[in-house]
């Protein structure tokens, strides 16, 4: 071992004649580089001790170890947990930056740096644990990445801008885990993602972004282990640069971690000639060690008090703005330099085209809260790795000032849970109000949404800058129910979970239509299933027809359900997966979905990239966007504050050189209405689709009985809680 003449990348690098190894432990008093062999539950080890602490990283050149070499560290120093230190050298240490894992992280009294008892009890702040946890935890692997064919290329890499992006959300392992097209051996892996069965119905669909769920190697809380249960989701972040092994086949887990690394980036190749963006769910807010009882097993022994955020308090106290125990520290810019390292790493190395960051607003809290301008979001936005990729916020997380839609900067996207309110609210908790006599919303709050929601993006330095592409619309996403389930379920059915139906949101703003949970044919309540399946219908038009990017969650073009369940992060089953059996309704929804996706690819007034001003784009033109309510006449300011008005006319107008006309009719209200068609200029309204067709076939219908093209000024009926596009070209 000899030390290195030069500061080093953090983390085990392969070089000509072994490896350089850095690793960030500032208050340690010694580091060890812990070479493993043999068994995992029995390993040997050799120890070489690191040179530093240099800016409080240890380093140093290692000759003679070769890629595949199982590796972890020991960092010595105080044992104080009342000052945050930490350090316990009985415990194996897993590198931050390693490109490969292997192993499972078990939990037993082990993996605890302080004395716990066989149920996993002690006093966090009481005497070290002197077990060894090396045949516990998980180990590092060296992974070579200098002589890796690049990734594909910017040139070659697919790139949809925001105003035609389609995202589809989806979990490496529930969409294709019962997919009868792929071959078993390839089912709820990274290969089974970019087999052509799963490629062709991401384009059917017209699908352009693939968000995948956590992919960065993550662990199981001790609680969910203690159940029987798993963290499905993978929300708890084990490595921030080793990819999860175990959404790998079972080849390329036997063959090593490089071979896992190698399976998902021909995943992201093959997605990628299919003309399909990848786009990660990452979680940089916190790690899997848990909160102060959690365990010992990488950030806590390397410097509990410099990589978590601290009450600064005597005894030290974790801050938990994340919900999850602990909260990464990004007021240290190691950390921020550790986030924007693993970041370009993806990029670069793996080749995904963007990122959502889970609890964002975690990343940007500095010494006084959030702030827009924190070093982390600036370096995202301005650093030439990540230069046009997409980046996607969830702005909010648990702590103080946590919810902060709309307020993150250029060139961010943000998830907008007020579009997810809003549309619930319309089509499903106000009429529920309704069936009971009780008054609902005004429907300004929807139109706010399906119009881009400049109230919340609209701001900026120039305003309007950001325009609608930063709203990431949705209504449903990974957690919560799915659009099925908002339909079929007033209250959430969680005992699967094993925590009393006590977990998941009681805000779901659904509708089971007066009858709780499934109904088949049989059933007494049979009445009230087409009025499910049209409320999905009109749901997911809202959500193709607003302004903003669509996101959709895996299953919803199909009625996927998880029987209730409105928080089914741990459930590693039929719960959470996809089905691909599809039932007639489902095969009905499914083409609804590919229709009103292809209505929005093929008309430019549903895709504007700029907000609308109510005024005409070019002298003498028509308005960009114009209200109208059932008797053809415009809104008036008393009509957007009556929460009586539940019919309105939406027309947008795309600017030259296109001539698109869309025009949406609404009617939310529990009785039918007669509408008349606004007298704008222009020709005929051709009808393009209506919620209250159970397939888009039946336009054929609607064109026999002559409603398919409508003079303007004509009225027609439409029919309780429905929709309508009508279109101009």
């Amino acid at each position: 071992m000899t030390a290195s003449p030069r500061p080093l990348s953090l983390g085990v690098h392969v070089t000509g004649t072994g490896v350089d190894v850095a690793v960030l432990a500032p208050h340690a008093s010694a580091v060890e580089l812990c070479l493993l062999d043999g068994p995992h539950d029995a390993p040997t080890e050799r120890r070489v001790p690191l040179d530093g602490p240099r800016l409080g990283v240890w380093s140093a050149s290692v000759p003679g170890v070769r890629p595949g070499q199982r590796y972890g560290f020991r960092a010595h120093g105080t044992w104080e947990p009342a000052y945050g230190m930490r350090y316990n050298p009985a415990k194996l240490l897993v590198d931050p930056y390693a490109r490969g894992l292997v192993g499972e992280l078990a939990h037993g009294p082990q993996t605890y740096g302080h004395v716990v008892d066989d149920d996993l009890r002690g006093d966090p702040y009481g005497p070290a644990d002197d077990r060894d946890s090396a045949p516990h935890v998980p180990h590092g692997v060296v992974v070579d990445t200098t002589d890796l064919p690049g990734p594909d290329p910017a040139a070659n890499r697919p790139y949809h801008p925001w105003s035609r992006t389609v995202v589809y959300e989806a979990h490496v392992r529930g969409l294709t885990r019962l997919h009868p097209g792929v071959p078993s051996e390839l089912r709820g892996t990274y290969a089974g993602l970019a087999h052509p069965a799963v490629v062709d119905h991401l384009l059917g669909l017209g699908v352009t972004t693939l968000e995948l769920l956590p992919v960065h190697a993550f662990a199981s809380e001790p609680h969910l282990v203690a159940k029987g249960l798993t963290n499905y989701w993978g929300y708890s972040t084990l490595g921030f640069f080793a990819p999860h092994a175990a959404y790998a086949t079972a080849t390329a887990r036997a063959t090593g971690a490089a071979a896992v690394l190698a399976e998902l980036r021909g995943a992201v190749h093959a997605l990628h000639e299919a003309g399909i963006e990848v786009v990660l769910d990452v979680v940089y807010n916190h790690t899997c060690e848990g909160g102060l009882p959690g365990q010992h097993v990488s950030w806590r022994g390397l410097d509990h008090a410099f990589y978590y955020l601290h009450d600064g308090a005597v005894p030290a106290t974790p801050v938990d703005v994340t919900g999850t125990g602990n909260s990464l520290d990004f007021r240290r810019p190691q950390v921020v330099q550790m986030t924007m390292d693993s970041l370009r790493y993806w990029a670069q190395v793996v080749g995904v085209d963007g990122f959502r960051f889970d609890l964002a607003v975690t990343l940007g809290r500095g010494h006084d809260g959030f702030r827009p301008d924190h070093a982390t979001l600036v370096a995202a936005a301005t650093d030439p790795v990540l230069h046009g990729l997409k980046l996607v916020a969830e702005p909010w997380d648990v702590g103080p000032g946590g919810w902060r839609t709309g307020q993150f900067p250029p060139p961010f996207a943000e998830w907008n849970d007020r579009f997810r309110n809003a549309v619930r609210s319309f089509w499903l908790a106000d009429p529920a109000r309704a069936a009971h006599g009780l008054p609902g919303h005004r429907m300004r709050d929807l139109a706010t949404r399906l119009s881009g929601s400049v109230d919340l993006f609209g701001h900026g330095s120039p305003p309007l800058v950001r325009g609608p592409r930063a709203s990431v619309n949705y209504v449903t996403a990974h957690d919560g129910f799915t659009m099925a389930d908002l339909v079929a379920y007033d209250h959430k059915h969680n005992a699967a979970n094993g925590e009393q139906n006590r977990d998941g949101t009681d805000d779901n703003r659904s509708w089971n239509h007066g009858v709780e949970g499934p109904v088949d044919e049989a059933s007494p309540a049979v009445d009230v299933a087409p009025l499910r399946r049209r409320s999905v219908r009109n749901l997911f038009a809202t959500l193709v027809m607003s302004a903003g990017t669509p996101m959709i969650t895996a299953g919803d073009e199909t009625g996927r359900t998880q029987r209730g369940n409105n928080n089914a992060y741990c459930q590693d089953n039929e719960i959470s997966w996809v089905r691909w059996d599809l039932s007639p309704w489902r095969a009905n929804q499914l083409a609804t979905a590919r229709h009103l996706l292809a209505l929005r690819r093929d008309h430019p007034a549903l895709r504007t990239d700029r907000f609308y001003s109510g005024a005409p784009r070019v002298p003498g033109g028509q308005k960009d966007l114009a209200w109208y309510v059932a008797d053809g006449t415009e809104f008036d300011h008393g009509r957007w504050h009556d929460a009586s008005v539940r019919t309105f006319q939406m027309l947008r107008v795309a600017p030259p050189p296109d001539a698109d006309q869309v025009l949406l009719v609404v009617n939310g209200a529990l009785d039918a209405v007669d509408v008349t068609l606004p007298s704008v200029p222009g020709g005929p309204w051709e009808l393009a689709w209506d919620s209250v067709w159970e397939h888009p076939a039946e336009i054929r219908t609607s064109a026999i009985t002559g409603a398919l093209h409508l003079e303007p000024g004509t009225t027609t009926p439409l029919e309780p809680l429905s929709m309508r596009v009508y279109v101009r070209s």
